[in-house]
């Protein structure tokens, strides 16, 4: 039986305050109405220690609306987003058996899409990926995929290693491009949950990213970092790419002087939130809320909105 209410979900581009909007909103519907569980959709925020650079919720935020899909697995492993949907598959059943609201929040697009429209992803081959993970050029890497598969080639940064070499593993793995697997994303289906986008002027987002790593610095995200590196098994190449730590990385591992890391991290940041914008404004589904600057500006017309659903 679908839930008496629909679920939710906020998205948007990363430093908008959609996650702090959303607890807000969490915290104002579960007074109205069922209680509210966030169930996060950030391909970062699972891995256990990444705290800092991934602006997770606090302890005691966590510990005042319940959270999902955080601190899942140690920053050794690779999560991907078939294991995503699965686990966040079992935490909405969860949620709708006590008769409770989810409220999905995060960036990451694909797992987004991945677990709303239930895509099937393509599927994993071991012995293809050895061979390409032997292959130290990168750059060469992706000239090989633009050969192959030109248009999954032009969405990929020629320096993002783990995604151009899942592509290339999907595409020689199965002889099909990359980009003929998944969605089909211009499509968008009617969906059980009520999409709501929150939307800052780009000047803003990029003032806020700014703000955001020198509040992550002072935090103690080196610290973070460096513990992290140090552990058991450290980071998967998946977690190293995260943003902020890849740079801070560069910065413990390769020298690169800790300003420089800290201005390409707010750098990589900014460009990932142009992509983030192009990837939700297609999407119909979605009824934007903007601001000015301050994302709770938005907070009246979006309770307003879910309210009603």
């Amino acid at each position: 039986m679908p839930p008496r209410h629909p679920h939710l979900a906020l998205v948007g581009c990363t430093a908008s305050g959609k996650s702090a909007l959303a607890l807000a909103a969490a915290r104002r519907l579960g007074d109205l109405g069922p209680p509210v569980e966030i169930v996060s959709v950030d391909s970062m925020q699972v891995y256990r220690g990444m705290d800092i650079g991934t602006a997770k919720a606090s302890v005691a935020e966590r510990a005042e609306v319940a959270h999902h899909l955080i601190d899942v697995v140690e920053p050794a492993e690779d999560f991907t987003v078939v294991r995503y949907q699965e686990a966040a598959r079992s935490a909405i059943e969860a949620i709708e058996a006590a008769g409770h609201r989810a409220l999905l929040v995060g960036g990451t697009g694909l797992w987004f899409r991945a677990l709303v429209d239930d895509l099937r992803p393509a599927g994993q081959y071991p012995d293809v990926r050895a061979e390409l993970e032997s292959v130290a050029d990168t750059a060469g890497l992706h000239r090989r995929l633009v050969a192959l598969d030109p248009a999954a080639a032009a969405k990929i940064e020629p320096t993002n290693r783990r995604r151009v070499v899942r592509a290339l593993e999907v595409t020689l793995g199965t002889g099909s491009p990359f980009s003929s697997f998944g969605p089909g994303m211009g499509v968008f289906p009617a969906t059980m949950f009520r999409i709501a986008g929150i939307w800052l002027p780009r000047a803003v987002v990029s003032q806020r990213i700014d703000h955001r790593f020198d509040a992550m610095v002072a935090a103690g995200l080196v610290e973070e970092v460096r513990g992290l590196a140090r552990r058991r098994g450290g980071m998967s190449a998946t977690a190293r790419q995260a943003l902020g730590y890849r740079e801070v990385l560069a910065h413990l591992e390769g020298g690169l002087p800790l300003d420089a890391a800290l201005a390409g991290a707010a750098r990589r940041t900014k460009a990932f939130a142009r992509r983030q914008r192009m990837w939700w404004r297609r999407d119909p589904r979605i009824t934007w809320f903007g601001a000015a600057d301050n994302p709770f500006a938005a907070l009246a017309a979006l309770l307003g909105d879910w309210a009603s659903a």
